[in-house]
């Protein structure tokens, strides 16, 4: 998900982040200035539901205005391990591990 605060409160007129926090306080809202900042400059890590409902009615938009889904970025069943293999690999091939003992455990790679 991407966070679109700063492009909806923009197009609702909203320029500064001191704005915004004042409209949201007083439809009972009260965030600190390093709160609003991060939610202004970046991407929240955790949001309640409820601030949630009153940014959409100080900024009068939808839900879908202040998330935009990214399913690109959505790893499938798989894609995991291939990516890991490329980035250690660097398109080389691993060295093969062969077990060579009789215990079962094997020698480092030569």
């Amino acid at each position: 998900m991407r966070w679109n605060l700063r492009l909806t409160a923009a197009n609702k007129g909203i320029w500064k982040a001191s704005e915004l926090q004042r409209s949201l306080a007083g439809h009972g809202l009260a965030i600190s200035a390093g709160n609003m900042s991060g939610l202004w400059s970046g991407q929240p890590v955790s949001l309640k539901l409820e601030d949630l409902d009153v940014t959409c009615v100080v900024l009068g938009c939808e839900i879908g205005d202040l998330l935009i889904p990214e399913p690109e970025n959505v790893r499938h069943p798989g894609q995991a391990e291939e990516a890991e293999g490329t980035a250690v690999g660097a398109g080389t091939a691993a060295p093969k591990v062969i077990p060579k003992r009789g215990d079962g455990r094997s020698l480092r790679p030569e």
